[in-house]
């Protein structure tokens, strides 16, 4: 039964009895006696769409974020009625729709449990001043319920207890209450009973979350106009939450190898010869770097789409030479055009009119880092390939490799609120809006624009493009990273936060600026910030250099060593990385997991910030205080490995980890196979003779992948790729590994290095492909093995 709450608040509007119903296919609508309708869509069986209009009808259905390809389609449909209340019935869900105020209560159709009720339900406040509605909508909060989700927000892990705003925002040296905030992810997950839901709220405009901070038992979200449009999701697992919200908005392709590699950046590396004298060092200290990035300074007077004439001469030549050394170059391009009629990409955006224009006909003039500017409109399709055109001679000419896209909130320099004003006009893919409707998509759109040009002139080889502001699919197109936060441990603590956020919003390929991007780092906390980076999918330092330099180089040789460990290790687990991502690209699993994504059964989970999984199968805690030796961190249930000593520990409770400063607490789960490579100096440097397997014992089973193509390129979408499924199978006296290959991709290599680690008796006995073998065969020796052919079965046994 629905709650009795008193339809009086605030003096906002309520619908009232329902009138009419009626069902087409899939979708069913309810009309009320004041004219509201609610529009109930079912996607899937786990998967529900509301769409609410106050006036009687509906505009056009579109969105940015839902991706062409979510999938569609459910194994049950059945709609009944009483007297109170329709009843839509699923393969996994019952929703009931109340005949006298159309709210609804969604259960799990197994055994009948309340997921997700409306307390006020859909209620809304004309806008007299903006015009439409104020869309709201209100939710009983369940006992015990906690929320997760909403992208970078640097607060806790569980958002529970707090209020938000969307609206993307340039936030220079954030800290951890900030907000608004650089993205606008409109989605959260809600975990109650062991149950978890979903809502994804897509609404462009400035929308509020309130995680029951003004009514402890009720969790609302509302936005300044637009509808009252949001879907939900159905586990009861979480992940299974999160894979279905990414499905419906979509993943990235795959990325070539190297852009998982380590990059490197600073605002700014110029002239060329300090561009070379920084990559040169990488070299020499054998630091493994794949990218190079240059910030605003190359281009000539910061107009996009040139090159210095002083700092960078010859670009091709440069380019070139840095690239026969293994690094991609990686530029930044903003979107403000500076106004200047000898500038030719101006003068071609203002022949075309594609630019942002005010109400009233004049175009949206704003102060960036050239100075006064124009602003595409991202919005319109031919502005999109206009932009898309104008990549051709930086990367098919030039040989830039990636595309850093900045200040696209937009961020606007000396102007209150730091972006567009309100009333500056968006085409919004022929929906004409104010950009109240398209300022949180405006960064999505230049990405989206950016990547389809970098596809097009590196075709066939695969796109590279990081963004700093998003809305929800944004992640179909690019990486991101977090944005100019600061040198402080709190910092630490909050990128950590910020990348275990934006995964449980279907965002994974993110990092954040390594060491700080303001202000400057002691050598401490940057080897700490690398360790935690280098289990991040997006992988750069970077940094605004008024302070000094942020190399790794930079704090003294002892620093130096420890962060080329982790690098190191970085290069060494990368085919565990890029598996990761195929998981992500193909099966929409994030690649980071906060503890309670990984297990919302222990209720020990819901609070945990600092943990969290890596991929599948480790488990990674920074150190996040100066002067430390180790930390108290949760291992969660489970047997896993110490990744240093090799010791096996039993999860479910808090330990204490040392932690030296070249160390940092890192656990590999029991029975995990985890693929390793040799230490490269960049992607490429070496072929692959040798793929290194280290097996976890386990006395039961546990699976585990490693996912391998030609690192660049599409011929991974016909089928030249290698997908080895490794099934392990212990016990006390035998371990059987059996080893399922799919794919047309040979590997470079044939020859298989194989430790086992906490084996708990002595081997006597080797089979390969159910053959024994002699020891000498194999090079058996301290629990290692080398087979050097292609093998689908392996066993070790006591006897």
């Amino acid at each position: 039964m629905i709650l009795n709450t008193e339809l009086e608040y605030k003096g906002d509007l309520f619908p009232s009895n329902i009138i009419d119903y009626k069902k087409d296919v899939d979708v069913l609508h309810f009309k009320t006696a004041n004219n509201v309708i609610l529009q109930l869509t079912v996607l899937r069986d786990s998967v529900l769409r509301f769409r609410y209009s106050t006036v009687g009808k509906f505009n056009k259905d579109f969105s940015y974020a839902i991706d062409e390809d979510a999938s569609r389609g459910f194994n049950h449909l059945e709609i009944t009625e009483d007297d109170e209340k329709y009843i839509v019935t699923t393969a996994k869900l019952i929703c009931h729709v109340y005949k006298v105020d159309l709210r609804t209560s969604i259960l799990d159709a197994k055994d009948g449990t309340i997921i997700c009720q409306d307390e006020l339900g859909f209620h809304w406040e004309e806008s007299y001043e903006l015009g439409g509605d104020i869309v709201k909508m209100s939710k009983v909060s369940q006992t015990g319920e906690s929320y997760y989700g909403l992208g970078d927000k640097p607060e806790h892990v569980n958002l529970k207890g707090k209020r938000f705003e969307n609206w993307a925002t340039d936030s220079y040296a954030f800290g951890k209450n900030t907000d608004p905030i650089y993205k606008a992810i409109p989605f959260y997950t809600g975990l109650h009973n062991n149950k978890s839901y979903g809502i994804f709220f897509d609404n462009t405009f400035r929308t509020y979350f309130d995680f029951c901070q003004e009514r402890r038992n009720v969790t609302s979200f509302w936005a300044s106009g637009g509808e009252m449009n949001y879907y939900f999701f159905y586990g009861p697992n979480m992940q299974d939450v999160v894979v279905s919200y990414t499905d419906l908005t979509g993943t990235p392709e795959l990325p070539p190898l190297w852009a998982l590699g380590y990059h490197q950046c600073k605002w700014s590396y110029y002239p060329e010869s300090q561009v070379k004298e920084i990559t040169q060092k990488f070299r020499d200290l054998k630091i493994p770097c794949d990218a190079i990035y240059l910030d605003i300074d190359y281009m000539e007077g910061f107009r996009c789409f040139t090159w210095s004439k002083e700092y960078f001469p010859e670009p091709k030549r440069m380019v070139k030479e840095l690239a026969d050394d293994g690094f991609k170059t990686v530029v930044i391009i903003d979107p403000g055009i500076k106004i200047d009629m000898e500038y030719d990409v101006f003068r071609e955006g203002l022949e075309k009119d594609y630019f942002c224009k005010r109400a009233d006909g004049p175009y949206m003039k704003g102060k960036v880092w050239p100075g006064e500017c124009y602003f595409p409109d991202y919005t319109r399709p031919e502005v999109r390939e206009w932009w898309a055109g104008l990549f051709k001679e930086l990367v098919s000419e030039i040989g830039v490799k990636g595309v850093w896209n900045d200040m696209n909130e937009p961020a606007v320099m000396d102007v209150p609120g730091k972006s567009f004003p309100p009333d500056v006009r968006h085409d919004y893919d022929g929906n004409p809006c104010s950009h109240q409707k398209a300022h949180n998509i405006y960064g999505m759109q230049m990405a989206r624009a950016t990547y389809h040009g970098l596809k097009r002139f590196n075709y066939p080889k695969r796109p590279f493009v990081i963004t700093r502001s998003a809305y929800s699919g944004t992640q179909r197109y690019t990486s991101t990273w977090m944005g100019d936060n600061v040198a402080t441990w709190e910092h630490l603590q909050i990128a950590n936060i910020q990348a275990q956020r934006l995964a449980l919003s279907g965002f994974s390929f993110a990092g954040s600026d390594i060491g700080g991007f303001a202000e400057q780092p002691n050598g401490e906390l940057y080897a700490r910030w690398i360790q935690l980076g280098v289990f991040h999918p997006f992988c750069r330092t970077h940094s605004s250099g008024d302070h000094g330099e942020q190399e790794p180089w930079t704090f003294g040789t002892e620093i130096t060593n420890v962060v080329r460990k982790f690098i190191e290790l970085r290069y060494q687990l990368l085919p565990y990385l890029y598996t990761t991502f195929y998981q992500y690209h193909q099966n929409n699993v994030p690649m980071l997991k906060s503890l309670v994504l990984f297990d919302q059964e222990d209720i020990q989970t819901h609070y945990r910030t600092d943990e969290f999984i890596f991929g599948n199968q480790m488990l990674a805690c920074p150190i996040n205080e100066p002067n430390s030796k180790g930390r108290r961190m949760y291992i969660p249930r489970g047997e896993w490995y110490n990744y240093w000593t090799n010791d096996i520990v039993s999860g479910g409770k808090e330990m204490w980890v040392d932690a030296d400063l070249d160390e940092m607490p890192l656990f590999v789960k029991a029975g995990a196979v985890i693929p390793k490579y040799p230490v490269q100096q960049y992607v490429g440097e070496k072929d692959i003779d040798q793929l290194t397997l280290d097996v976890y014992f386990k006395d039961g089973k546990e699976d585990s992948q490693i996912f391998e193509d030609a690192n660049d390129g599409y011929d991974y979408t016909k089928g030249r790729y290698s997908l080895k499924k490794f099934n392990l199978a212990g016990n006390s006296d035998k371990l059987i590994i059996r080893i399922h290959k799919t794919g047309q991709f040979y590997t470079s290599y044939d020859t298989y290095k194989i430790n086992f680690i906490g084996l708990p008796f002595e081997v006597k006995s080797i089979k390969v492909d159910n053959e024994y073998v002699d020891f000498n065969d194999v090079q058996f020796e301290n629990n290692t093995l080398v087979v050097s052919k292609e093998f689908t079965n392996l066993q070790l046994k006591a006897d």
